[in-house]
């Protein structure tokens, strides 16, 4: 690299010029990818190039437009209740957006993409323009998705434009209410423009891991989510996308494959460039194979899971981070990283579990997002248009949301989406929020209605369910710290994998018994008989249902022996390495009952 044409400046830095503790420079994203090039690509952690604008940049913007006064003259008429939050940041972006350039800043900028072009071969790249403000990605407070991103800009006048648009939404309705949360001064706050060569995720895959299961806290895990094309869809929850979960002990040791956990998303559409004179971007419908398909490898699994170890070791907490895979090179990227700021939070000695009473009838399924359970009237909101109707203390049910919902997520008994993973930023901010969330539910909007009476639990490990009426339930708080040792060693029976996490904590010498045939029933839920006569079944609902099931595996073989053996490690691992005693299953009818297929199996079942 010439540095002579690519030195830093008062008006922007280069990445591999940038440390973790320049955020109030460039903010908390920028500090961090400058971090990440500087000290991690020599342990193989990839991340693509660019540079950040400033926020002495951003200050001059502001300045050089005359906007300070009627910034705070908006902001005030806010608090005061003489404007709306929507009149208000409406008003605000349009002024920023409206302004001119600084000659001498423009003039910087324009030459730095041009370097970053001149740096890859490239005449006019095409980059991710990112926001990243000074009070952000701190470690009490994300501020996931508040700001905005522009993918696939390409050429000056489009990066220009889309740098004026990320100082703007500093101001979006969402990044204001989430100030006023978290207790920022309004005008307190600047912003830095990150410009990112673009991984050609388009045609390869992207998401988001944490480098701790997001909803126990458990802290030998790394959780992943992926899904085909642009990782916006997945970090903004209107795609329900695939989920690992890896074994972290056992990553240093290249000759076991410690994925504890494999679920294939909907994934029902991806984004991938435009192309055109329009918006750079568009969501096209994903293929029956791209759907019925996992879009990692277990290598590539094992790869993004070492990266998050690396990550995480060198910023000594657990992390956020978002990957991208490129479909030209099959490479993957770390695209960010952030603190995690809930569970690495929690105070370790305090243990809260909820248990529910008699339930009404089980309407729909999903993925929990938080461990509480909630009763109220559902209010059923299409878009972020309808805010306004929305009922305090109502179960907020939509397709989808995400960060411009923030005002009404925080009045909310609990949130139910048709799609989203537990990795977007709507289910970071409601746990931030303390807000129970069942994402992925797939057609909640179609099943509930408003003013209809219903109790959400997440209470029951990775799947949440919502039930129709309100439940009793009850909360038990455990101060772990007061529990007494005992001279008898204490050991847990599970019958759960996807709950095993919820109970790391408690201090317990291991695992006294697993049932295997628990573990069939809520893991693989198929007998096994279903499957190896599967060819005797009749058509219907159980031949559709383990065709569902088995998606994404070689074959109904694969899927059972995988899927046991990696319920039963889930249990393990949680205690690791204290003993975890399992009973093997002889598969009798009266214990495989729940399973689907179980009972047109079980009757011919003559294995005992």
């Amino acid at each position: 690299m010439d540095k002579r044409t690519c030195e830093s400046t008062g008006v922007l830095r280069w990445f591999e010029d940038l440390v973790r503790d320049d955020v109030a420079t460039v903010g908390g994203k920028n500090a961090s990818l400058g971090e990440m090039v500087r000290s991690l690509g020599e342990k193989g952690v990839r991340v693509p190039p660019g540079f950040a604008t400033t926020a002495d940049t951003f200050r001059r913007y502001i300045a050089s437009n005359d906007l300070g006064a009627l910034l705070g003259d908006l902001l005030g008429r806010l608090d005061a209740g003489q404007l709306t939050l929507a009149e208000a940041g409406r008003q605000i972006r349009a002024a920023i957006t409206g302004g001119a350039w600084p000659e001498d800043i423009e003039q910087e900028i324009r030459a730095a993409y041009r370097t970053l072009g001149a740096r890859v071969g490239q005449d006019a790249p095409s980059v991710a323009v990112r926001s990243s403000a000074t009070a952000e990605d701190l470690p009490d407070a994300s501020f996931a998705g508040q700001q905005e991103t522009f993918l696939n800009v390409r050429g000056e006048e489009a990066l220009m434009s889309a740098c004026r648009r990320c100082f703007a939404s500093l101001f979006t309705d969402r990044a204001i209410t989430y100030r006023k949360l978290k207790g920022f001064g309004q005008l307190d706050v600047a912003l830095s423009v990150g410009v990112q060569l673009m991984v050609r995720s388009d045609i390869g895959g992207s998401g988001v891991m944490f480098s701790i299961d997001t909803e126990s806290g458990f802290d030998k895990v790394v959780l992943i989510n992926a899904a085909w094309g642009l990782g916006e869809n997945v970090v903004q929850g209107t795609v329900s996308p695939d989920e690992y979960q890896v074994f972290k002990p056992f990553l240093a040791d290249e000759g076991l494959v410690p994925i504890l956990h494999k679920a294939l998303g909907a994934k029902e559409i991806k984004m991938i460039y435009a192309g055109g004179q329009g918006a750079p971007t568009r969501n096209v419908p994903t293929s029956k194979a791209e759907r019925e398909s996992f879009v990692l490898s277990d290598a590539e699994i094992l790869e993004l899971a070492r990266s998050a170890v690396v990550i995480e070791e060198h910023y000594g907490q657990p992390m956020d981070m978002e990957w991208a895979r490129d479909g030209d090179t099959g490479q993957v990227y770390i695209v960010q990283a952030r603190p995690e700021t809930v569970q690495s939070r929690m105070e370790a000695d305090a243990f809260r579990t909820y248990r529910l009473g008699a339930t009404g009838a089980k309407l729909l399924g999903g993925l929990s997002v938080g461990s509480a359970v909630a009763t109220g009237e559902v209010c059923l909101i299409e878009s972020a248009e309808e805010i306004e109707r929305f009922v305090d203390g109502a179960v907020l049910v939509t397709s989808t949301t995400d960060p411009d919902w923030v005002p009404i997520m925080k009045r909310a008994a609990a949130i139910v989406t048709d799609h989203g993973g537990r990795t977007s930023h709507a289910a970071i901010i409601s746990r931030e929020l303390g807000v129970p969330a069942i994402v992925g539910t797939g057609n909640a909007t179609h099943l509930l209605h408003d003013g209809q009476e219903v109790t959400v639990s997440c209470a029951g490990g990775d799947e949440g369910a919502v039930y129709a009426g309100k439940a009793e339930f009850s909360i038990r708080e455990t101060r772990l710290d007061e529990v007494p040792e005992t001279r008898t060693k204490v050991m847990l029976n599970l019958a759960n994998p996807s709950a095993a996490a919820r109970w790391w904590r408690l201090p317990v010498d291991g695992v006294g018994l697993a049932r295997m045939e628990f573990v069939i029933s809520n893991e693989v839920k198929v007998h096994p008989l279903a499957l190896s006569r599967y060819d005797r079944l009749a058509p219907g609902a159980d031949r559709d249902e383990i065709d569902r099931l088995v998606r994404g595996f070689d074959c109904r073989t694969d899927y059972f022996v995988e899927t046991l053996a990696r319920g039963l490690s889930r249990i393990a691992a949680t205690w690791y390495p204290n003993p975890a005693i399992i009973r093997m299953s002889d598969s009798r009818p009266t214990n495989t009952q729940t399973c689907w297929a179980g009972r047109a199996s079980s009757p011919t079942n003559r294995t005992r």
